[in-house]
């Protein structure tokens, strides 16, 4: 099962209680259905809840049963209709439109006035219209309707709702969409998912921890690189000097350094001015190696 799919299953275990609600979500759902016109109201769905709860919510919202129906056995893409008239014009009218003056789509805000309704209505416009990405491979979730009014003015309802959402268009299909993994953690919190927003939570800490760990290796793998070309380039000096006058040359304190860079090839700054005898601080052994490199500069010369 998609994650998406998972996200409208926890949806649809909310029971339909008040009418109100139930319209509101039937009103959402006819708004982001495959078909909504009058002649024809028309669902195709492949989630296994919503296609067990719209002859619910039908019956609920409207009293009325669809006309035609998927085998109880059916899987995959599942279609649901609404071809008799009577009922259709039944749907119709309980969202006050007129069938002889409708023209283009609009939500009827007299139907989404309470927040209970406006949350119903965003419940239904994502069962039939809306999907959202497994965020373990990035953060989007959508509403997908073929009305521009609608796409429109449900972009109000979320900015009243205190969502920011954004629009587009693909072909002939008008989106609201978010990309932002809080805006799509709130949004399914409120249209009752609270466990998918967790597990949108869950992964984004474990995305940032391993980002975290990414960084911390990288910057371990660099620091590594730049010890490595430190002590070449130091042991590089060494064997300058060691070939030209010889260490024997060196100040005693620089013969020891240099002896004690030839036996700890790999050791950082730190190690090296640990090692030395006495112990001296990582400025101080960074000086003297500093000096064998500026002596070997000088033969070179």
């Amino acid at each position: 099962m998609s994650f998406s799919s998972e996200v409208k299953a926890e949806i649809c275990r909310d029971g339909l209680q008040k009418k109100c609600c139930a319209l509101a979500e039937a009103y959402g759902a006819l708004l982001y259905c495959n078909t909504f016109s009058l002649r024809l109201i028309r669902f195709i769905t492949e989630s296994d809840a919503f296609a067990a709860r719209l002859p619910r919510l039908f019956r609920k919202a409207f009293g009325v049963t669809f006309d035609i129906m998927p085998p109880e056995d059916k899987t995959g893409k599942r279609s649901f209709c609404v071809t008799d008239p009577d009922k259709l014009r039944r749907i119709f009218a309980a969202f006050g439109y007129d069938p002889s003056r409708t023209v283009a789509h609009h939500i009827n805000l007299a139907m989404v006035e309470s927040d209970c309704d406006r949350i119903a209505f965003l419940r239904g416009a994502f069962l039939a219209g809306g999907s959202v990405t497994d965020p373990r491979k990035r953060y989007h979730l959508e509403l997908v309707t073929s009305h521009a009014g609608v796409c429109r003015e449900t972009h109000a309802l979320l900015l009243e709702m205190g969502f920011e959402p954004k629009d587009s268009r693909r072909n002939a299909s008008f989106i609201t969409y978010f990309k932002q993994s809080g805006a799509i953690e709130d949004i399914l919190t409120t249209m009752g998912a609270g466990v998918s927003a967790m597990e949108i939570m869950q992964t984004k800490v474990e995305k940032d921890m391993a980002n975290a760990i990414n960084r911390l290796t990288n910057c371990d793998m660099a620091n590594a690189d730049k010890i490595t070309d430190a002590a070449r380039q130091q042991l590089d000096a060494i064997r300058a000097i060691e070939a030209g006058p010889g260490l024997d040359s060196l100040p005693q304190v620089l013969q020891d350094t240099a002896l004690l860079r030839i036996a700890n090839p790999s050791c950082s700054l730190s190690d090296l001015a640990q090692l030395a005898y006495p112990p001296v601080t990582k400025s101080c052994m960074n000086h003297r190696l500093r000096k064998l490199l500026e002596l070997s500069a000088a033969l070179g010369q």
